[in-house]
């Protein structure tokens, strides 16, 4: 049997990692400057997570969420005083994309109603429902459009307005920060606006953090630099540092009902077990004030340095886009295979650096050396 090849692959095979470094199966080391998708939060390899990961499974690594299981209950009053929602409800599940499945479910469920209002160049994963959110026709199957979507370009309030008077619309969904898109960061007062007339309709808004939120922007979630809270907020990647896990946070105006969401998986105990332990680093570690701090250091560096072509530099904390005027393509191949940097990409022109939330001054320098040398042809 051969995989289904769907994934253009670079030629490195990654073996293991330590912190802010990962290694291939030639030992050659590499600054990760990626995180896998933004997944590597607290670092590869922490010493903490690994005993957790070692403890729990040799005691429990799954049972049916038809049984109690307190390790989700410790993990949502541990979540709660930290991310700043506390009377906020918790729902687990796998992934960000089935975070978003849910989410829309419960804005239909609550609303009654099914168009949704999403923003042209996000990405809200591949299921069906969050696909369809998703305006990227290549990856949108016949069978995703089963509910209409009014697209609008990030900042189209006046769109957005038109678009829910005629009052069929359940859902905003919106990123805190766009991550495939190309990190494109929405003014404060569009997000206060758009919070305000979604408040006033009765439209559940969505703010899909699974890339922006955790720590990565430098708040706990994106949208918290905007001074608004959503009804419903979809977070996954940084939550188990690698292990598959998401979750949606559920304002109190949603009542649960018995059989209207489930899952087989999610909330598992391994799961909830390293989640805790993620939390715990974050805190003792204080990594969201670390990618605020290193943040500013990377954008500030990046300001002073020649860049041929750049475009633009765009982001907050560390979760920065670096768009040129032409294909990104070889100056991130010379980063990957020359200078031994990861780097991510969004659209042809634009890389995407997202590094784990414990990196240093010291890595921060490390790219800047590098990525002048791969700007040289």
């Amino acid at each position: 049997m051969k995989l289904f090849d769907v994934y253009p692959l670079f030629d490195v095979t990654i073996d293991h990692g330590k912190g802010c470094y990962v290694y291939d199966d030639k030992n050659q080391e590499y600054l990760d400057f990626y995180g896998g998708h933004a997944v590597i939060s607290i670092g590869h390899g922490h010493p903490k997570y690994l005993q957790t990961m070692q403890e729990q499974a040799a005691k429990l690594v799954f049972y049916s969420n038809a049984v109690k299981n307190p390790l989700q209950a410790k993990l949502a009053a541990k979540l709660g005083p930290v991310c700043g929602y506390d009377d906020y409800q918790l729902f687990l599940i796998n992934s960000g994309a089935e975070a978003n499945e849910n989410a829309l479910k419960l804005a239909s469920f609550y609303t009654g109603k099914k168009k949704v209002i999403a923003f042209s160049h996000a990405f809200h994963g591949r299921t069906s429902a969050a696909v369809n959110v998703t305006q990227n026709p290549k990856i949108q199957a016949p069978i995703n459009a089963t509910f209409p979507v009014d697209f609008f370009e990030l900042e189209d309030i006046e769109g957005v307005k038109a678009s829910i008077a005629q009052g069929d619309v359940a859902a905003v969904i919106i990123e805190g920060i766009s991550g495939v898109g190309g990190i494109h960061v929405p003014s404060v007062g569009f997000m206060q606006e758009l919070r305000k007339v979604t408040a006033e309709n009765n439209v559940v808004l969505i703010l899909d953090e699974i890339q922006s939120g955790y720590g990565r922007s430098g708040k706990f979630f994106a949208h918290q630099w905007y001074g608004i809270q959503p009804d419903l907020i979809t977070m996954a990647k940084g939550i188990a540092n690698g292990y598959p896990f998401a979750g949606v946070l559920i304002s109190p105006k949603f009542a649960p009902v018995y059989g209207q969401l489930g899952t087989t998986f999610g909330g598992n105990h391994l799961g909830c077990a390293l989640a805790c332990t993620v939390l715990d680093v974050i805190q003792e570690e204080h990594l969201v004030e670390n990618a605020a701090k290193q943040g500013d250091y990377l954008m500030n560096g990046l300001k002073s340095i020649t860049i041929p072509g750049l475009k633009e530099l765009r982001g907050k904390g560390l979760m920065i886009g670096i768009e040129f005027d032409y294909p990104y393509k070889e100056v991130r191949n010379r980063l990957l295979y020359d200078q031994h940097v990861f780097t991510g990409a969004a659209g042809t022109s634009t890389l995407r650096i997202l590094p784990p939330l414990c990196i240093q001054q010291k890595e921060c320098d490390l790219f800047f050396e590098r990525f002048e040398k791969a700007l040289k042809k």
